[in-house]
């Protein structure tokens, strides 16, 4: 059974962007959301995923994740999906033993900027980088499925 363990913060500096050793545009669109899961399309410059979580508050949760044909994936974000793509540049950094993912959203979340790290058990520690502001793994505002409906440009706090 695949499962997903990670923890989503903001950043409180651009220093993340000096350790910054690759970057990959993306955009992503979501097909289905339910109260059990989310069903997303991901797609970059060369590959695209067909993906299914589960839905939970918890920093756990089941996922599912396959490569599927870029040109299906393109369709599929074009003509099947809910709202607006979401649109990012997703940053990968190193520190210490974990790659950290730097999401920098454009388009209508504009200046949201969030770092996610996955672990491999709910409780392994790992080391804080300097420029790691609030952990919002449970604020489900920051959920990209709920970015596709309320947008971070439209925020009043």
């Amino acid at each position: 059974m695949a499962f997903e363990i990670e923890r989503k913060f903001l950043t409180c500096s651009d220093q993340w962007r000096t350790q910054s050793h690759h970057r990959i545009e993306m955009k992503q669109a979501y097909l289905s959301n339910t109260d059990k899961a989310s069903i997303r399309i991901r797609v970059t410059d060369t590959s695209a995923f067909f993906s299914c979580k589960s839905m939970t508050r918890d920093i756990r949760r089941h996922e599912f994740e396959y490569e599927i044909p870029l040109h299906d994936a393109e369709f599929m974000l074009m003509h099947l999906s809910q709202g607006s793509p979401i649109i990012k540049t997703r940053h990968l950094v190193f520190v210490g033993d974990h790659l950290w993912e730097v999401d920098e959203f454009h388009g209508d979340n504009e200046g949201l900027i969030v770092a996610e790290v996955e672990l491999k058990h709910e409780d392994e520690a790992f080391t804080r980088p300097d420029w790691l502001g609030e952990e919002v793994s449970s604020d489900e505002r920051y959920f990209n499925m709920n970015l596709v409906k309320y947008s971070y440009k439209n925020w009043t706090t």
